[in-house]
């Protein structure tokens, strides 16, 4: 049997679905040791309920099912459900100008992200990203003839400004942002953006096309300690934020995302009618009918997430206590943690995190993420998971 080429080196790269592969491994020892003694902290998969309001939809709509409501929809989705997530929009960008006309609705947030790829890039475009990042950003240019180019980002994980001022040449299609951040859980701040958005203005006039910016934001409900996540399209018109209803809702497997286009942006239905066209021809047609109804009734439920800050609050602890360094999660559900030096020097974290499987705790390798000696810990698992794993870090930590 034969694959294509591109498609065989990336699933045999050493970067490749880390993630998704540390997530394979944990079923296997599961299956050996038991669930209740393997520590997966290798996939964000939230563990919520969906708040009651969602329940309620779901209930009421499969028992009053109308004629029509599993037949075709315009590819853009249902006006009610794009007209609820432009009300969303609108409230958290601060504008009141972005009508359902501004709003696609996706599979996903990935579905989201790639039909904009689709709609952007040329081969050989560019799309500039600062570290760390989300993992399958890299195949989601790749898919779409561009590539994807990573600025280091400083020390507390802001933007380096000069880093992507050398970076943006005429190649550069857009810059793509993700707050809170995954893997790490920083979120830019105000002054960050604003910094960002005033270079890529000049920028975009000096190569003589428009970059885009694109914020990723399925995190943006997940923050601790009154941190806010700041608008964006107050800032720069050619801006683009797609999301999804799988963190704020815990919804990951049903497969509900969006588009919204910045509706101060020039040539706004342009990008619109090109994403929605995307959409279809990447297979995805319309995302699905039953769950966009339910979004259009519970939009704009509230989950309660004081059980992730209780989880974060003691994963924290443990690590510190086991004498691993780490940057304080400000948002969503992931705790980005620094490889400490082996006995022999070594700071590698694919080894660092083989290490970690002989206790039974499984990690995400940072180099996945663009950032090599580094590793994702994932704590939207069960509290006694986190608890009961203080012993086995501190353990692995020892004889590292």
């Amino acid at each position: 049997m034969m694959i294509a080429k591109n498609i065989k080196e990336t699933m045999n790269s050493k970067g490749a679905s880390v993630i998704r592969k540390m997530f394979e491994e944990g079923r296997k020892l599961k299956a050996i040791h038991g669930d209740d003694a393997v520590f997966d902290f290798s996939l964000g998969n939230p563990d919520l309920e969906p708040p009651k309001e969602v329940l309620d939809a779901i209930k009421d709509l499969a028992q009053n099912r109308q004629m029509g409501d599993s037949a075709y929809m315009p590819n853009a989705g249902l006006p009610e459900t794009r007209l609820a997530i432009a009300k969303k929009i609108n409230g958290e960008q601060g504008i009141s100008t972005l009508t359902e006309n501004h709003v696609i609705i996706t599979v996903g947030a990935a579905g989201a992200l790639v039909s904009v790829f689709k709609a952007i890039l040329n081969p050989g475009d560019e799309v500039l990203v600062s570290t760390p990042f989300f993992a399958e950003y890299n195949h989601y240019a790749k898919n779409h003839g561009g590539l994807l180019r990573p600025v280091q980002s400083r020390e507390d994980l802001s933007f380096d400004l000069d880093g992507f001022s050398a970076a943006i040449s005429d190649k550069t299609a857009a810059v793509l942002i993700n707050s809170p951040n995954n893997p790490s859980g920083k979120i830019y701040t105000r002054k960050e953006l604003e910094g960002l958005c005033a270079l890529l203005e000049k920028k975009s006039m000096e190569i003589g096309r428009t970059i885009y910016l694109i914020s990723d934001e399925p995190y943006r409900d997940i923050v601790y300690d009154g941190r806010e996540v700041s608008s964006l399209f107050d800032l720069y018109d050619a801006s683009i934020v797609v999301s999804s209803f799988a963190k704020n809702l815990s919804l990951p497997g049903e497969r509900l995302g969006y588009i919204a286009v910045n509706p101060s942006m020039e040539d706004a239905s342009e990008l619109i009618a090109a994403c929605t066209f995307a959409n279809r021809i990447l297979g995805f047609v319309n995302a699905p009918a039953f769950f966009q109804r339910v979004i259009a009734r519970s939009w704009n439920a509230k989950a309660d997430f004081s059980s992730y800050e209780r989880r974060k609050n003691a994963i924290t602890k443990i690590v510190r206590d086991a004498g691993i360094d780490f940057i304080e999660p400000e948002g969503a559900f992931y705790l980005f943690c620094k490889v400490p030096l082996s006995k022999e020097g070594s700071a590698d974290d694919f080894a660092f995190c083989d290490h970690l499987k002989k206790y039974l705790i499984l990690c995400a390798p940072g180099t996945g993420f663009g950032s090599p000696g580094y590793f994702r810990i994932s704590y939207c698992v069960p509290e006694k998971t986190i608890m009961n794993a203080a012993e086995a870090f501190k353990k692995a930590r020892e004889s590292w």
